[in-house]
């Protein structure tokens, strides 16, 4: 049985929480580890997503171009993150292969 810190234990959580779209085997799928890990952790943290939808609206819809760059720069805050826990990941499993 691996031992992962709580660094990345936590950062997985989070991961996991800030892709409403994605299922926990696609998330532990993208960085190496089982599902049922994952899913422990994510117990574990107590997190949860909502379900169903919103009923609230906004009172205006953005025009056009705001909604694009607040979705791009929702997609760009959950690259980073991604590509953050990414790489504590590879530096982790690089610690691990060394003798």
């Amino acid at each position: 049985m691996k031992n992962y810190p709580p660094e990345f234990k936590a950062d997985a959580v989070a991961l996991y929480e800030s892709r409403p779209d994605a299922t926990i085997r696609s998330v532990a799928a993208d960085l190496g580890i089982n599902p049922e890990t994952l899913r422990s952790w994510v117990r574990a943290a107590g997190a949860s997503r909502p379900r169903g939808r919103r009923t609230q609206e906004p009172a205006q819809p953005p025009a056009p171009l705001e909604a694009e760059n607040a979705a791009l720069r929702k997609k760009v805050r959950e690259l980073e993150e991604e590509r953050e826990i990414l790489r504590k990941a590879a530096k982790y499993f690089a610690g691990e292969t060394r003798w």
